[in-house]
């Protein structure tokens, strides 16, 4: 397999799980850092651009959910929806720093479009959030490894 080939799946893998799809951009990140074929700081930016464009994807979708919200391949629920603006308006942009986690990290990123946070702003956040948790994970992985 190409060195291209394997950034693009790590990119899609990564870009997939920010959006409503169900995948561990965690463990192809793991994987290829395993392999010690591949610069890990490029793993980590390349996974990290690809998550952070899947959130963009739930920010725009947040811009626009008086539209899409009651379509069936949303990605948030109502209650998961209103529990997000309830946190997100008690922390604002600052909430913005659990985009990583697992469960409520979507509904944030989604909330975020709805409260019309400045995209320079939600960029920022997001992009510390995502780049941390792959530098962090990679750190482990190293550690483990050694």
């Amino acid at each position: 397999m190409t060195d291209l080939a394997v950034y693009a799946g790590l990119f899609l893998v990564a870009f997939a799980a920010a959006t409503i799809f169900p995948m561990q951009s965690e463990a192809g990140l793991v994987a290829l850092i395993v392999t010690k074929q591949y610069p890990i700081f490029v793993l980590v930016a390349v996974a990290t651009t690809g998550n952070v464009l899947g959130s963009t994807v739930n920010w725009l979708l947040g811009i626009g959910i008086e539209r899409y919200r009651h379509k069936r391949w949303f990605p948030a629920s109502q209650p998961a929806l209103d529990k997000a603006q309830r946190w997100y308006r008690r922390h604002g942009k600052w909430s913005l720093l659990l985009s990583w986690m697992p469960v409520i990290g979507d509904p944030i990123t989604i909330v975020a479009g709805v409260l019309r946070e400045p995209f320079p702003t939600f960029l920022l956040m997001v992009t510390i959030a995502k780049a941390a948790r792959y530098a962090v994970l990679s750190a482990a992985t190293l550690g483990i490894m050694s």
